[in-house]
């Protein structure tokens, strides 16, 4: 099997692990952007808020199950460290099979989640009505979507980024092709958004299984299919799973707490706050290709019990995250306005957004180390500190700080979700400190 040996981890190797993540990445909001810009220049507010609802909703159905990435990825790069070739085949298998049975129950309760899901949020019936519509179409999406999540963190762990990079492509440019077609030229508004997504999923599938044969064959061993039953394996991936999935719902919860109050400012506050959360959209996707560098390499790290190979990868990739930051910051400082004007022609929604661009100008230099600290918790599965972190962060910065900072508004709600970025560098960065990987008695599954 291919290793990484720490003597040649530098600059440069941390790089080729990070470009084809970051282009892969950065076309996932961009994909974001196009669905705004498309739907923003519709004739009414609505559709924004409809799409933003919509895909408020698939957050949680989704998103929440984002586990199956960041859990495969971790449990795959150690068995890359290990030399476990066999492992790595099951792995494959074992997640793809948790997938299927997770999609299943997501397609059979597809009624009673939309139900309960549209309840909760606080949305027009205008922006209701047309995010039932994009919902009742996407849903079906959700085998293809969790097949991806898994292929995608298999395919990093195996240290296979350029696969991830196709596959990702391939599913973002089909998407952004079928909005165009489906809603500028067929004139198809909400549904057509739905059903680029749920067309372009499909297409990911297709291309990430093609690529498995290529990616196992530069890794010696069999499927054994009797381990897939191993007892002790399964326990452990459900726990990691487990605590990814708490965190990865209060993330979610976050964000879904953002949109759900702007919702209660109106339409117009709802979209001005949908747009500009675009550029923390767009800056998180290209730093996570920072982030998913440092997955690969602690977890090859732990697998192997290189101690050298582990710090050094904190250092660089640390380094290289707080530039790409700083790169962001001033770019948004620059061409921020201009990139509000490109989404929406809506001249009320425009001149809004001047008033609270700050806050997501700002952002990168706050967002960037709990995006290390999840690359670097993802690879050495330390999965209890990602959940605690997020915990705390959540309810006990976030929530308390928009209560506290309520009479402010819009400028309340941002400040709130700025010290929730905050609140998870800090605790994050405790953590890691308390940790230090166990002063490397490598263990490859968390226990506090």
């Amino acid at each position: 099997m291919t290793s990484t040996d720490h003597a040649t981890v530098t600059s440069s190797s941390v790089f080729r692990l990070s470009w084809p993540m970051i282009v892969s990445n950065i076309t996932t909001p961009i994909l974001g952007l196009v669905d705004t810009a498309v739907i923003g220049h519709l004739d009414h507010p609505s559709y924004i808020g409809a799409v933003s609802m919509g895909g408020l909703l698939f957050g949680f159905l989704f998103w929440g199950f984002g586990f199956l990435r960041m859990s495969t990825t971790g449990v795959a790069a150690q068995a890359v460290g290990r030399k476990d070739g066999d492992e790595l085949r099951a792995i494959l298998c074992r997640s793809l099979l948790f997938a299927s049975m997770v999609a299943g129950i997501l397609v059979l309760a597809r009624t009673p989640l939309a139900n309960s899901g549209f309840d909760l949020l606080s949305a027009t019936q205008e922006v209701e009505q047309k995010a039932r519509l994009y919902y009742d179409i996407r849903i079906w999406s959700a085998p293809f979507v969790l097949f991806n999540y898994t292929l995608i963190g298999w395919f990093i762990g195996a240290h296979s980024v350029k696969a991830t990079l196709v596959m990702t492509l391939m599913i973002n440019m089909t998407n952004i092709i079928l909005d165009l077609v489906f809603v500028v030229y067929l004139d198809m508004r909400i549904e057509g958004v739905a059903l680029a997504s749920l067309i372009a999923e499909g297409v990911g599938v297709v291309v990430g299984i093609t690529l498995v044969p290529s990616v196992l064959s530069r890794y010696t061993g069999r499927l054994n299919w009797l381990s897939l039953l191993d007892l002790k394996k399964i326990t452990s991936l459900a726990g990691l799973n487990a605590d990814v999935f708490i965190r990865t719902v209060c993330l979610i919860f976050a964000f879904a707490w953002f949109t759900n109050e702007s919702a209660k400012q109106g339409d117009v506050i709802l979209a001005v706050n949908t747009v500009l959360l675009n550029f923390q959209t767009l800056m998180a996707y290209a730093l996570d290709g920072i982030a998913n560098a440092a997955e690969v390499l602690v977890g090859q790290a732990v697998g192997r019990e290189d101690p050298q190979l582990f710090w050094r990868t904190v250092l660089l990739c640390g380094q290289w995250s707080a530039i790409a930051a700083l790169l962001f910051t001033l770019l948004y400082a620059v061409v921020g306005q201009s990139l509000v004007e490109l989404l929406t022609d809506l001249t009320q929604v425009r001149e809004l957004t001047r008033s609270y661009i700050r806050w997501p100008m700002f952002l990168p230099l706050i967002s960037f180390w709990s995006f290390l600290f999840d690359g670097i918790f993802v690879g050495a599965t330390w999965s209890k500190g990602m959940r605690n972190s997020m915990l705390i962060s959540t309810m006990l910065i976030y929530l308390p700080a928009w209560y506290v900072f309520l009479p402010l508004g819009n400028h309340g709600l941002w400040l709130a979700f700025t010290l929730f970025m905050t609140g998870r560098a800090i605790t994050q960065a405790f953590i890691f400190y308390v940790k230090k990987l166990k002063d490397f008695n490598i263990v490859t599954t968390d226990t506090g």
